[in-house]
């Protein structure tokens, strides 16, 4: 049925309304951007507050935000949920992603993790790859949904496609672990590089360990070095260690022991357990430093009390022999057994020897034969 003239005039003069409206709105909106970009959140909150009361999803997204980070208003996570719900509901993708992080951290809301997952799940969809990195990890650790790994490999992928840094790693991760899709350490090593060369440092490390152990690319220790290096110059314990560990050897580097001193004390003194064993070590030895047995003591202690079966094993050696403590059979029974039971195979047959010569515990031939056995088994004979 054909409109008639009037009726087209009527259409015509909302349209031009809308537009006119359209136009005020996004040249008040344009004021509070650029208030905002200056500092002035004064003026931008002046600007955004009416809007977002009129509905506008921007204007709600950006007065969350200063509710949420307290820029031109007192930092108050519930009207920064209250914004973000209001944009959200509307479609906004950013809103729905920023509720969704205040459902997972329990701010502003009782922490919820079902609905963290849904609001990250509606700004996902929309290609949110923020949301879809934080919608794997709830798949990844089944937080507000049953753990499923390819539902984890699906969002990751989605994120990492659009250039996420941690959804590379993360992808990258589960090909190199083969979670949720087939082991695929070339695939591994893509990834692991495209969050690499943004400067991550668990993909530097990771990309590192690739060139170390040969997977996924061919051997070289050059480049296992390099991308240790990266990652141990952004603070990353674990490539610290293993920074040292190729000056200790002097694989990709010449050997060099003060260096590996060096990356050892970085990472130890992070509390990396394996570190402070490695550091122990030097003291002990007079590798990089000069020699000095109550500060390898002081390393092994550290490294032993977290569970690190070598160095309870030497701190064991030390009580033993009186290295930089006083000497004290009771204390060498007791890390000797710590590492022993951890399968450390010297361990079981130093154990072995203190039960049948009764020091530092009571005399037991059959205690004695059983860890002789245990160090035995794998190759560590009474001597």
């Amino acid at each position: 049925m054909a409109i008639s003239k009037s009726t087209r005039n009527l259409v015509s003069i909302f349209l031009l309304l809308l537009l006119t409206l359209h136009s005020v709105l996004a040249a008040d909106f344009k004021k509070g951007l650029d208030a905002a970009k200056k500092g002035n959140f004064e003026t931008a909150l002046k600007e955004w507050r009416p809007l977002a009361e009129q509905g506008d999803s921007y204007a709600q997204y950006n007065l969350g935000l200063m509710y949420d980070y307290g820029e031109g208003v007192i930092e108050d996570d519930t009207q920064a949920v209250y914004w973000f719900r209001k944009a959200a509901e509307q479609g906004h993708a950013k809103a729905q992603y920023n509720l969704g992080l205040m459902y997972d951290y329990g701010e502003g809301v009782i922490e919820d993790d079902t609905q963290a997952v849904y609001w990250y799940r509606q700004a996902a969809e929309q290609g949110e790859a923020k949301a879809q990195y934080n919608l794997g990890l709830m798949y990844d650790y089944g937080l507000g949904v049953i753990e499923d790994d390819t539902q984890a490999v699906y969002w990751f992928r989605k994120a990492a496609e659009q250039g996420h840094t941690k959804g590379q790693y993360s992808i990258g991760y589960m090909y190199a672990s083969g979670r949720g899709i087939a082991k695929d350490d070339t695939q591994a090593v893509y990834w692991f590089r495209k969050a690499a060369e943004q400067g991550l440092d668990k993909a530097q490390y990771n990309l590192g360990l690739m060139y170390d152990y040969g997977e996924g690319v061919i051997e070289d220790d050059a480049q296992a070095v390099y991308w240790y290096r990266k990652a141990a110059d952004q603070g990353a314990a674990n490539a610290q260690r293993n920074l040292g560990l190729m000056y200790d050897y002097g694989e990709g580097v010449i050997e060099d022991d003060t260096q590996a001193v060096y990356w050892f004390r970085k990472a130890a003194e992070q509390g990396h357990a394996k570190a402070q064993y490695n550091l122990g070590v030097m003291y002990d030895y007079g590798g990089g430093v000069i020699e000095d047995d109550t500060r390898a003591v002081s390393w092994y202690r550290k490294a032993a009390e977290q569970g690190e079966a070598k160095a309870q094993y030497n701190l064991g050696l030390m009580y033993d022999y009186g290295g930089g403590v006083i000497e004290d059979y009771t204390l060498a029974v007791y890390w000797y057994r710590q590492a022993a039971e951890q399968g450390h195979a010297k361990a079981q047959y130093n154990l072995g020897v203190m039960y049948e010569s009764g020091r530092g515990i009571a005399k037991d031939d059959t205690q004695a034969v059983y860890w002789f056995r245990k160090a035995a088994e794998q190759g560590e004979a009474k001597k």
